[in-house]
């Protein structure tokens, strides 16, 4: 009959479309790859000691850029920003890393009678903070801050040799890049960045 195709014909179109719709399928994917990297997702590299044992000079992290953005900062959360100025040389590149202690009208406290950190009067444990020999101090120096508002104080979990927060001062919210979740090199390092739920969560908002 007219306009029939032939059985030559249909496994050649079926072979044209098959073709044309692997070709849509992998365009997109490489247009979601590079929107997912270049949007969502970065990589950084650690430079320094700050954040120790949780994070490694030469260890890659990759960051997700919805925070704080779309999704809110919360305290324990480890968060690469931008050098307010000051904090870096000009050698030292332009991000930091650190874990958010605290939030906007958070007071910090440090240390109780049994060296831990506090946070709106509540004793957070913190098992990632490297202590000095001989010490159950997260840190050498007593300090009680109270967060500005729009800023964050953030502090490294290698306290006794990290210029955090307690040497520069709060950091601004807009200056946070994202949140570091993952490390992806060297392999022997990988593993899933939390941030203590379990600790973070019991401390109370600011009144």
């Amino acid at each position: 009959m007219s306009g029939t195709p032939t059985e030559r014909e249909r496994p050649q179109r079926s072979g044209w479309r098959f073709v044309r719709d692997l070709a849509i399928i992998v365009v997109v994917a490489l247009l979601a790859s590079f929107l997912v990297k270049a949007y969502l997702v970065r990589a950084f590299s650690i430079p320094s000691g700050s954040m120790e044992r949780t994070l490694l000079v030469g260890d890659r992290i990759l960051v997700n850029e919805l925070v704080p953005g779309v999704v809110p900062l919360r305290r324990g959360d480890v968060v690469v920003f931008r050098d307010p100025g000051g904090w870096l040389r000009a050698d030292q590149g332009d991000d930091l890393v650190k874990r958010v202690v605290g939030l906007p009208g958070d007071t910090v406290s440090c240390c109780d009678d049994r060296g831990r950190l506090s946070v709106n009067g509540h004793a957070v444990d913190e098992p990632y903070v490297v202590r000095a020999p001989g010490s159950d101090r997260v840190a050498a120096e007593d300090f009680s801050v109270r967060v500005p508002a729009g800023r964050i104080w953030v502090m490294g979990d290698n306290r006794y040799d990290s210029a955090d927060s307690r040497v520069h001062g709060t950091v601004p919210s807009d200056d946070v890049v994202g949140r570091a979740f993952v490390v992806t090199w060297p392999v022997d390092h990988w593993s899933v960045l939390g941030r203590y739920a379990h600790e973070w969560d019991r401390v109370p908002d600011a009144r």
